[in-house]
């Protein structure tokens, strides 16, 4: 094999793509262009999410579940996307001022409105199929969040939902904060508003991902136990964008207000490199 052809297929394996982004996520830097080859299928796509979790030097404790644009379902044949959050990338609401979200410059940042899902029973790791009461049945507490969608590569969410899944599914960290009381009750009748330096940018809830955010409970269990990673007591599940997906750059203020359960205040802030 020649050298050309050597490096060629390099920049088609997953660990090589996985160690790249790895490294662009603990340096804190951007990525110029997806750095190898664009996957094409969702296996494709978690092959490289896998390598990349097996090189990231932490726990996972939640997954992130997006939504696949209708366009592009038929193609990938799945409706949801998921991606690990890591324990360094989980935040309590700030209560001195804002909370700070630590978005990669030159990359790709986003506030996301979000309701987190708790797991409260481990999964029956040999069980892939779940219907929705079941999966609702897993879980212990909801509570109001924001998820920190973030990467390194600035036009992930333009290059489609493979590229998404492969860079841990553009999760860049997640804000918990206060438990929704009642909410089999109450969830699908929250509104959610979402403000970006005084601009209200969207207005929903649940009801507004496709199933409802227990369909991305069900959605992962389903996932998770296919991939042989089955959900664990304890884990979260940032459950999607109920007002959208608001991109976001250093300097920038949000508010995620959550009707008659709280509000999180939140700054972008440039983030520092891991060591």
């Amino acid at each position: 094999m020649s050298a050309t052809a050597a490096a060629a297929k390099a920049e088609t394996r997953p660990g090589t793509i996985a160690e790249r982004f790895v490294q662009a996520r603990l340096e804190a830097r951007a990525v110029d262009g997806y750095p190898g080859q664009i996957p094409q299928t969702m296996d494709q796509a978690y092959a490289v999410q896998e390598a990349a979790i097996a090189l990231y030097p932490d726990e996972i404790v939640g997954w992130k579940v997006g939504g696949v644009p209708p366009v592009l379902q038929p193609q990938l044949g799945v409706h949801r996307v998921s991606g690990p959050i890591f324990s360094r990338n989980v935040w309590p609401v700030a209560t001195d001022g804002p909370t700070p979200l630590p978005a990669f410059e030159g990359g790709f940042a986003a506030v996301e409105s979000e309701f987190i899902a708790r797991i409260g029973v481990d999964a029956d790791p040999a069980k892939t199929d779940w219907t929705i009461e079941e999966a609702a049945a897993q879980v212990d507490a909801v509570f109001i969040g924001v998820e920190l969608a973030g990467s390194p590569l600035s036009e992930i969410n333009d290059l489609g939902s493979a590229v998404v899944a492969s860079d841990f599914g553009n999760n860049g960290g997640l804000i918990v904060g206060p438990e929704v009381a009642d909410w089999r009750a109450r969830l699908d009748s929250l509104s959610v508003e979402t403000v970006v330096n005084g601009e209200s940018l969207g207005i929903g809830g649940s009801p507004s991902l496709a199933g409802g955010a227990m369909e991305s409970v069900r959605f992962l269990l389903e996932h998770c136990a296919r991939r042989g990673r089955p959900l664990k007591k304890g884990i979260l599940i940032s459950t999607g964008a109920v007002t959208g997906v608001h991109r976001v750059y250093d300097g920038d203020e949000a508010l995620c207000a959550f009707d008659g359960v709280g509000d999180i205040h939140c700054t972008v802030v440039r983030a520092e490199a891991k060591h």
